[in-house]
């Protein structure tokens, strides 16, 4: 049987958002009770729930759109679903502190630390460690990130995707944006709030499978990402 690892945060009213984007909303909408008749209840169990959140929402994806408005047509329901079912691997970064920066260099000697190499079509896991460090604290909007020419260096090796623990994939105000950009002008793009990276660490190659919601217009979507070791 294969071994199928979760690297998808739950999704909860009130958990951390980027910046102004939407908070999650989580309500009953329809109850047992009220689809058993029961009038008054003195309590309700959900049968139903609505839910309220922003595309950017937890563990996610973001669309070709997304990096900049030249790219408006490139939705996530018309990206290949290839992009989104690949080969990966995981880098260990998690001696990097709040705010530091990830160059392409370091990348190349994770890689070759680790015996891996990075193919055609991969995605490829940056682990911090920032997750289990900083989640919901003061300190979690403050974690490392790729510079704009390790961004561009992986774009160059024609990956998919690469992921983070941390809810941007750059750092605000210094490499952030411009990595955005170099995604959509490459056409690549990368996933934000991973988590269980650690247990990535030391092995080796693994099928990554993060599927988005088919949403039409689309800028990203939550997705349930796995690793899957054979």
């Amino acid at each position: 049987m294969p071994e199928i690892i979760d690297l998808s945060q739950d999704i909860y009213a009130g958990m951390p958002v980027y910046k102004d984007l939407p908070q999650v909303e989580m309500s009953i909408h329809n109850s047992h009770e009220e689809w058993d008749g029961i009038k008054n209840p003195t309590t309700k169990t959900a049968a139903v729930h609505k839910l309220v959140l922003g595309e950017h929402t937890g563990t996610h994806v973001d669309a070709i759109n997304h990096m900049a408005k030249q790219y408006e047509g490139q939705s996530i329901d018309t990206m290949p679903l290839s992009m989104f079912y690949t080969e990966g691997i995981c880098l260990d970064f998690s001696d990097k502190g709040l705010k530091e920066l990830i160059y392409s260099e370091e990348i190349k000697k994770a890689c070759d630390t680790a015996g891996l190499s990075i193919k055609n079509g991969d995605t490829v896991l940056i682990h911090t460690d920032h997750y289990r460090k900083h989640f919901n604290t003061e300190h979690w909007g403050h974690g490392p990130g790729l510079t704009a020419e390790a961004a561009r260096w992986l774009g160059e090796q024609k990956i998919a995707a690469f992921g983070v623990e941390t809810m941007s994939p750059g750092v605000p105000k210094i490499s952030n944006k411009e990595i955005h950009y170099i995604c959509g002008e490459m056409g690549f793009t990368h996933y934000e709030n991973m988590i269980n990276l650690h247990t990535l660490i030391g092995r080796g190659r693994f099928r990554f499978i993060a599927l988005p919601l088919k949403i039409k217009g689309g800028t990203g979507s939550p997705v349930r990402a796995v690793a899957v070791f054979e």
